[in-house]
C-alpha cells in the first residue's frame, strides 16, 4: 500500500489505465505529433468521499463533458482526442480546456486519451468504418419533427447524426464480399496481437458496388443523419457511379487516403478533407464522403468501445481488487478497504458530447 504521504491514484483508475493499454496499445499511437496516454493522474484521497467505479467515455473533453463527469462522479474520463496536445506553460482558468484539467484534478478524476492508438489498433476505429462500407450495421431511420401546419416553420437544428446510437441497430456479418487491408502499416516491431494495426484501411469489393448503396450503409452505421455530404465528378450521377475500392479513415484523413499510396481509393470516406484537396480528388474521378471530423468517430464508442471495454475492465478490476485486499493486511486505510470490496465497475457515453457542427433544418 502508498504510504499516507505520497500522492498515488486510485486503483480503479490503474485499472481502466491498465484495460485501454491492452486494447489500444500506446506504441500504436503516431508519436511524431500525437500525444495520448494517461493525461491527467488525479491524486486519491481517501479521506474524502470517493469517485464512483465509473469510466465516461467521449470524443472531446468540452466543458459541457468535464461538468458531466463531475456530476456523476466519475473516476475517469476516456476522451478521445488529447485535451493537452501542445505544450503546456502554465495551468489557469484564463483558458477553458486549463479549467476543465483544474476542475477534473479538484474532483479526483483522471483523463486518458487514446487517438491515434484507437485508429491503428485491429478493431479500432478505422475497422468499425470498414464494417460500416461493408454492410454490417442495420437501423431503422430516425424521423425528423413535421413541419407547423398552421405556423410559420421554426428553423430546427440537427446536431447529433451519430449521438444517440440509432434505435434498433444490429450488427451482422457484411452484406458485401471484400477484403480489406492496412494503408500505411505500423512500424514493426508491434505488440502480439497487433500485426495488422496502422493507419487508414483499404476495402476492395470482390464486385463493384452501387454508390448508393454504399451511402446506405453509410447511412445506417451513422445512425442515418437527414444528409450526407459527398463530392462527386462534375457530370456524374450518384445513381451510375460504381465503386471497387474505398478507403477508410477517422477524424481528418486526407494524408492517410491521399498520401504515400499507390494509387487513390475510388471513394474516400472520412471526417474533413479541405476544399482543394476534395477538388483535386473529383478532378481525378474519385468520390468523397465526408461527415465532418467527429462524426466518424463517436459513433464507435456506442456500437463498440463501450461493450470492449467494459469486458476487459471486469476483469482487470477484479484483479486489482483481489490484490489490493490481500495487501491491506499490511496497511491501508479504511476508504481503501470500501474501495476494494466494491466489485461493480460501469463504463457510460458521454450525453454532452457532440461535434461542434450541426445542420440547422428549414422547412421552405
Amino acid at each position: 500500500m502508498a504510504s499516507s504521504s505520497s500522492a498515488y491514484c486510485s486503483p480503479f483508475t490503474r485499472a481502466v489505465v491498465s484495460s485501454m493499454r491492452k486494447l489500444y496499445p500506446e506504441s500504436l499511437a503516431d508519436k511524431s505529433w500525437d500525444n495520448t496516454g494517461l493525461l491527467l493522474e488525479a491524486p486519491f484521497d481517501g479521506s474524502r468521499y470517493r469517485q464512483r467505479n465509473s469510466v465516461l467515455l467521449a470524443i472531446d473533453l468540452t466543458k459541457a463533458v468535464a461538468d458531466e463527469a463531475i456530476n456523476r462522479g466519475d473516476s475517469v474520463v476516456v476522451a478521445y482526442h488529447p485535451i493537452i496536445f501542445r505544450g503546456l506553460k502554465s495551468l489557469t482558468l484564463n483558458d477553458s480546456q486549463q479549467t476543465s484539467l483544474l476542475r477534473l484534478a479538484q474532483a479526483g478524476i483522471s483523463v486518458y486519451c487514446p487517438h491515434t492508438a484507437i485508429d491503428a489498433a485491429p478493431g479500432g476505429m478505422g475497422d468499425w468504418l470498414c464494417d460500416i462500407v461493408t454492410g454490417c450495421f442495420i437501423s431503422k431511420p430516425q424521423e425528423l419533427p413535421p413541419a407547423p401546419a398552421e405556423q410559420k416553420p421554426i428553423p430546427q437544428l440537427y446536431t447529433k447524426p451519430t449521438y444517440p446510437r440509432p434505435t434498433g441497430i444490429t450488427a451482422n456479418p457484411p452484406q458485401l464480399k471484400h477484403t480489406r487491408k492496412t494503408i500505411h502499416p505500423s512500424s514493426p516491431p508491434v505488440p502480439e496481437g497487433c500485426e495488422n494495426a496502422g493507419m487508414g484501411r483499404l476495402v476492395t469489393f470482390s464486385e463493384p458496388q452501387p454508390l448508393s448503396k454504399i451511402i446506405d450503409h453509410i447511412a445506417a452505421g451513422v445512425g442515418n443523419p437527414g444528409g450526407i455530404p459527398i463530392a462527386i465528378p462534375q457530370g456524374s450521377q450518384v445513381e451510375d457511379i460504381r465503386i471497387r475500392t474505398v478507403g477508410v479513415c477517422p477524424g481528418s484523413g486526407s494524408s492517410v487516403l491521399m498520401k504515400g499510396v499507390s494509387e487513390i481509393p475510388d471513394l474516400m470516406f472520412t471526417g474533413e478533407m479541405s476544399h482543394h484537396e476534395a477538388l483535386a480528388a473529383i478532378e481525378n474521378g474519385k468520390v468523397v464522403v465526408s461527415l465532418s471530423h467527429s462524426n466518424t468517430e463517436r459513433g464507435y464508442l456506442h456500437a463498440v468501445m463501450k461493450e470492449k471495454l467494459q469486458s476487459a475492465l471486469r476483469g482487470e478490476w477484479e484483479s486489482v481488487r483481489q490484490e489490493g485486499i490481500k495487501a491491506f493486511e499490511d496497511g491501508g486505510s479504511v476508504q481503501e478497504l470500501e474501495m476494494f470490496e466494491d466489485g461493480t465497475c460501469e463504463v457510460d457515453v458521454s450525453k454532452a458530447d457532440r461535434d461542434p457542427y450541426g445542420i440547422m433544418i428549414r422547412w421552405i
